[in-house]
């Protein structure tokens, strides 16, 4: 849970992919992937970001482990009590810190090197970074299996040895080997079985309390995202369209976008109130995005001020309970939470 420390904060955080054309690749424009998203991540706690495929969760994650170049913005990370701005950072600069941030992939299929043992997997963060080798190497090794419910023999075998569930463990455990702060979940679990989710997720729970970790969970399963989050931030078309406690956000929504993804989950209860109800429309271009509000298209109670104006992201709760919303009638509307569908 949140501590009152922030781990992280992003600011203004823009990444435009530029679009090339002809003998000279002239840039003719730009793929607005992230257009100017800012939120604070806390010590401890389990911040979701979801919206649907495109909207640029993913490369939010990747700019904020400097897998790609952020066009803009800051993004700076407390390390030993001073906030660095990872954005800035030359290649070697950000080597030593690269052990402050760990990712979990989303597919533990592809994210496995088929060539290497468990114990060339897990341990090579360790030999990389010069903190172990031989006897000591295996050990901490052993120590990562089990942590994550693997019996250390294990680190003898090939990845393909495996089940989808046991090598979603070796990735969680190759992403703890050099204790990080921060570990980004890019959909975790959507590779997986049904039947095993739910065993990945109370995992990864349970090692955030024992290493004390902090989570940016990326996922489009709201089902999940309410079990496993303190706040969910919900992103549209490079956009944070609402951010809030998550059961604040679940109960009281106040963006329309928000209510239409609540609207598109699937009951599992026949007889519950409410039916599915897709978001109607495509979703934009993020090459020549609409003015005004970006959900302004598809919104059932767009006016003509949200053709036009870009709303603010404002808090509309309470000091003790933000809840920011970019939406210019958030306090008029009355949306349907999930106690309503």
């Amino acid at each position: 849970m949140k501590t009152g420390h922030k781990l992280l904060e992003v600011r203004n955080l823009k990444k435009y992919f530029p679009i090339e054309k002809g003998l000279f690749k002239k840039v003719v424009g730009y793929v607005k992937a992230v257009d100017g998203i800012s939120f604070d991540l806390f010590e401890g706690e389990t911040l979701a970001l979801v919206g649907e495929s495109g909207c640029g969760k993913t490369t939010t994650a990747r700019c904020i482990l400097r897998a790609i170049d952020p066009t803009e913005g800051e993004i700076l990370l407390n390390v030993d009590g001073k906030m660095v701005d990872v954005a800035k950072l030359s290649k070697k600069e950000l080597k030593p810190l690269r052990r402050y941030m760990q990712l979990i992939f989303q597919n533990p299929y592809t994210s496995l090197n088929p060539r290497l043992k468990v114990k060339e997997i897990v341990g090579e963060p360790l030999l990389v970074n010069r903190i172990a080798k031989g006897k000591e190497l295996e050990e901490k090794v052993a120590e990562l299996l089990e942590a994550v419910g693997l019996r250390p023999e294990y680190m003898v075998r090939y990845p393909h040895a495996f089940s989808g569930g046991q090598r979603q463990r070796i990735v969680i455990a190759r992403a703890l080997a050099l204790r990080p702060k921060l570990v980004i979940c890019d959909e975790p679990v959507a590779a997986l079985d049904v039947s095993i989710r739910a065993q990945i997720l109370n995992l990864l729970m349970e090692l955030q309390e024992k290493f004390k970790l902090t989570y940016l969970f990326i996922s489009h399963d709201l089902s999940v995202v309410q079990h496993v989050s303190d706040r969910v931030a919900v992103m549209y078309l490079g956009r944070i369209v609402e951010l809030a406690h998550t059961e604040e956000l679940f109960n009281s929504p106040k963006h329309p976008y928000t209510e239409s993804l609540l609207l598109s989950v699937p009951k599992p209860d026949p007889d519950a109130a409410g039916e599915l109800k897709p978001i109607e429309g495509e979703v934009p271009s993020p090459i020549n995005p609409p003015p005004g509000c970006h959900f302004h298209p598809r919104c059932p109670y767009a006016e003509e001020v949200c053709r036009t104006v870009v709303p603010e992201f404002r808090n509309v709760g309470s000091e003790e309970v933000p809840h920011y919303v970019a939406c210019h009638f958030a306090e008029k509307l009355s949306l349907r939470s999930v106690r309503q569908l």
